[in-house]
């Protein structure tokens, strides 16, 4: 006959087992969702980000629309000020990267990829969720939206033919060498911001797993602490990356009084 102590691991109910374990014997909180709706469990993750952030986004507006001056911060520790703490902070980055008239123009795209890849990094460590950007899939559309955005805004800022002609470089006869190059650098963008991302947080959620197997007490309190680390440097590590090519996109100074030497 099992003693009580042997049959107690099975009657605890699913959501009191560590991360991992339940990763492994498949249960994960919107894993039941996912399967409904025939899409895989990191475009529901994803969906679930998008929907909180959208959530706060309104309720940040709403604490605003309350506010009796604008300038003057809330007392204390608010969402409105934690919200606005963010901001300047990615605004800080956008003008020390790009300029500060680049970035009034390009804040609200950076900040949201920058919150959006963070989110989606932070959420696999919460027990019972798998992050979006362990997938490729995910990484690489998040890497062709960065690439998308910067080739526009270049197109825009320098019109379509002088933004084609900036990859031949400077020197008129050696177009034909640097352009190729170029073109394939420029290329090669989105699948390396996606492998970046990707292969760095699937590293890191690895580690966390197998030693919280190994080891169920104290120790993942440790990798628990350096998740969150790498979580918010290869959010940070994208953005800035997205920045650079958004400001070397929209550069109007290519060398030109050479292109005619």
């Amino acid at each position: 006959m099992r003693s009580p102590a042997a049959a107690l691991p099975a009657a605890l109910p699913a959501a009191l087992l560590p991360a991992a374990p339940r990763a492994a014997e498949g249960f994960t909180w919107l894993g039941g969702a996912a399967h409904a709706l025939g899409v895989g469990e990191h475009v529901a993750t994803l969906a679930l980000v998008g929907l909180v952030l959208a959530a706060a986004g309104l309720a940040y507006r709403a604490s605003i629309s309350k506010a009796s001056d604008l300038i003057i911060p809330d007392e204390g520790v608010t969402f409105r000020n934690a919200c606005e703490c963010y901001g300047a902070f990615i605004r800080n980055q956008c003008k020390q990267i790009m300029g500060e008239e680049a970035a009034s123009r390009h804040f609200a795209f950076i900040a949201t990829v920058f919150i959006v890849i963070l989110s989606c990094n932070l959420v696999g460590l919460v027990p019972g969720f798998l992050p979006p950007t362990e997938h490729l899939s995910t990484t690489l559309a998040l890497g062709c939206a960065s690439f998308a955005y910067y080739n526009l805004q270049g197109c825009r800022e320098q019109g379509v033919v002088a933004y084609v002609r900036h990859f031949a470089g400077p020197l008129w006869y050696l177009a034909f060498l640097i352009f190729p190059i170029e073109v394939i650098s420029n290329l090669v963008r989105p699948l390396s911001l996606a492998l970046r991302l990707k292969n760095n947080m699937m590293g890191d959620h690895l580690v966390l797993a197998e030693f919280s197997n190994l080891v169920p007490f104290a120790v993942p309190v440790v990798f628990m602490v350096l998740g969150i680390l790498v979580s918010v440097i290869q959010a940070y590590v994208f953005t800035v990356l997205t920045m650079v090519y958004v400001s070397l996109a929209t550069h109007h100074d290519h060398g030109g009084d050479g292109r005619h030497a």
